[in-house]
């Protein structure tokens, strides 16, 4: 089914449903990794955004029900070269366009990714919309420039759980009566606030010990200190951080008590909370390729992104940075010189991978045991 891409200044590509009949719209960005498309869909941080693959060949391997982000597709898009529509893969259980088309997300091929991804790096991520049939380019350019812009856009607060929740290894265990909660575990007694949580974040604190409650985004530092947690984490999510107003007022007030870290969105609140600026970025940081420098150990770690936003720590004297990003210089990491506080801007979680970053976790419970003294 022919379809049509249109980006808000009027470029137009023509390409070819996979998905059938359907309609679609977001921020239009690209991403470099070579596998991992699963996780990237699940990905809450591309949620009001249409995900470009850069690789040519996306769906070889299929999907499965084990290599999920989330509790759904997040992506409002999904822009490929070529979509393989019979994958070989033993863990395969349906191919992409099943998967897509059940979810009721649609995916386009045929499109010339290269020379969008070249256009989106000229010219900047570009609000796009994109349908199937014998539509008006024109009227979809004008769809598109109707969309919202991500900058001054909570996102976070969409996308963010409706009430705390326990991980129990596989997926949410909501609590319906905060009166019912105790802390259960033996380990460091974490207070998770979900922006847009990837859960292989929380599989991989859970494997560092953290005894952890998942709370919405909205929830205020007072009603964090009435749990007496031993630390505090702030999750990656879409969207503009300097939107998340009261995220950032409950960082203010809880970094001065407690030991906490943040990832991606997390670090760019933590930094706003601490008297640090947020920019956006001409087309952002997608990907599983992208290197960057500890500025502690020297060594180069290939890294996983995504963001569209960056942190401006400058003039701050009592933040260093940790981690720098070696494509563009920008910032990848802080510390607090002073207090166990701590974030950075790329996925230690690695999903998809790889896995360089992942003693992130490993050194934030280290952190927090010897702030708390366990």
């Amino acid at each position: 089914m022919k379809a049509i891409l249109a980006l808000e200044d009027g470029t137009i590509f023509k390409g070819t449903s996979f998905t059938g009949q359907g309609e679609a719209s977001g921020e239009v960005i690209f991403n470099t990794g070579m596998t991992g498309y699963q996780e990237i869909l699940t990905d809450p941080s591309y949620t009001g955004q249409m995900v470009t693959m850069t690789y040519p060949l996306i769906g070889n391997y299929g999907v499965n029900p084990d290599d999920v982000e989330s509790h759904k597709v997040q992506a409002g898009g999904f822009i490929v070269k070529e979509c393989c529509k019979k994958p070989s893969n033993w863990r395969s259980t349906m191919s992409l366009p099943e998967y897509l088309t059940e979810v009721g997300v649609m995916g386009i091929e045929g499109i010339d990714t290269r020379a969008l991804t070249r256009h989106l790096r000229i010219h900047g991520a570009q609000r796009g919309f994109m349908a199937t049939g014998d539509v008006n380019p024109e009227e979809l350019v004008k769809k598109a420039k109707s969309i919202e812009n991500m900058e001054g856009l909570n996102l976070a607060d969409r996308v963010s759980c409706d009430k705390p929740y326990i991980w129990d290894g596989k997926a949410p265990a909501y609590i319906d009566d905060m009166k019912d909660f105790a802390w259960a575990g033996t380990g460091p007694k974490l207070a998770v606030f979900d922006f847009g949580i990837k859960w292989n974040i929380l599989r991989l604190m859970a494997a560092e010990g953290f005894d952890m409650i998942i709370l919405p985004s909205h929830f205020t530092a007072a009603q964090v200190r009435e749990l007496k947690p031993d630390a505090v984490f702030l999750s990656n999510g879409p969207g503009d951080p300097a939107a998340v107003t009261t995220a950032v007022a409950a960082a203010k007030d809880l970094f001065e008590d407690y030991p906490i870290a943040g990832i991606c969105l997390g670090h760019q609140i933590l930094g706003l909370a601490l008297g640090g600026k947020t920019y956006k970025l001409k087309f952002g940081h997608h990907g599983c390729n992208h290197p960057v420098i500890d500025l502690h150990t020297e060594k180069i770690e290939i890294s996983s992104q995504n963001h569209g936003f960056c942190v401006d720590i400058e003039g701050l004297s009592f933040l260093e940075p940790t981690h720098m990003n070696l494509n563009d210089r920008t910032l990848e990491g802080f510390r607090h010189k002073d207090k166990p506080v701590l974030a950075i801007q790329h996925h230690p979680e690695a999903g998809p991978g790889p896995h360089d970053s992942r003693y992130f976790f490993t050194r934030f419970r280290d952190m927090v045991r010897v702030s708390i003294g366990k």
